[in-house]
């Protein structure tokens, strides 16, 4: 008889785990601007990966081994869309997970969440609650040290800094923002670009203006200087030609 070889089972890694992207708007507004801005600000980088609300599998072959992180950032991987995120393909964790916490995860986010980031290496643990009802205070951040989470001090305005990414982290009413360390200056949420790129262009038309201004008032004063010195031209000449007249009058030698 001859020996049947069963084809190996095939593994399904779902893509969705049917839960909505954030419990409000204010929630979900966050979570996709906080992926958004991150991701733009990293732009430039080709080993950093921004991406959140994604099917994070960290178990080979165990499709129940699976979190799904608001925002994550991974270093040492290449950019580009990924269906899921499998570490046993990447070969690198994230470096830093973010959860807006909320009346339905808040538990999850403070205990479960919190212990598995841990065990995956995760460097850098934040979590902020964008209405500030559940979590005390509303932006709490952890750092890794012997595969526990200890937390990242505050700033005296409140703030806290994320080594890995590079920026300060603070609470502006519902919103979270970013200030870049290396330029000190705020990295731009993708919501506000509009206006930030009206800003910048009606400076540049500014600048502009005044540069043309400044050309104008350039010109004029050389215009100003040439009609002047011609003047002087004149005078000089009209002056030269009384001279001789008077000479000639006089009947001296000119």
């Amino acid at each position: 008889m001859a020996e049947v070889i069963m084809a190996p089972a095939v593994i399904e890694y779902p893509e969705s785990d049917g839960k909505p992207v954030g419990e409000t708007d204010v929630h979900r507004r966050e979570i996709l601007h906080i992926v958004e801005t991150l991701d733009r600000h990293f732009r430039h980088v080709p080993d950093i990966y921004v991406s959140g609300n994604l099917m994070f599998y960290y178990e080979e072959g165990n499709p129940s081994a699976v979190v799904s992180p608001d925002v994550f950032v991974v270093k040492g991987v290449r950019k580009g869309l990924r269906r899921t995120y499998k570490l046993w393909e990447e070969g690198a964790a994230p470096c830093v997970v973010m959860e807006m916490t909320s009346r339905s995860t808040r538990l999850e986010d403070k205990g479960n969440k919190r212990a598995l980031y841990a065990m995956l290496g995760v460097h850098e643990y934040f979590l902020f609650d964008p209405l500030g009802e559940y979590l005390k205070p509303p932006l709490q951040g952890f750092t890794l040290i012997d595969g526990e989470y200890t937390a990242l001090p505050f700033e005296a305005d409140g703030s806290i800094i994320s080594h890995e990414l590079g920026l300060k982290l603070y609470r502006d009413d519902t919103m979270l923002r970013l200030i870049d360390l290396t330029t000190g200056k705020e990295v731009v949420r993708t919501e506000h670009l509009s206006d930030a790129l009206q800003d910048a262009l009606a400076q540049a038309q500014s600048a502009q203006e005044q540069a043309r201004l400044a050309e104008e008032q350039a010109r004029l004063a050389e215009e100003q200087a040439r009609r002047e010195a011609e003047a002087r031209r004149a005078a000089e000449a009209e002056l030269e030609r009384l001279r001789v007249e008077l000479q000639r009058l006089r009947g001296e030698d000119v």
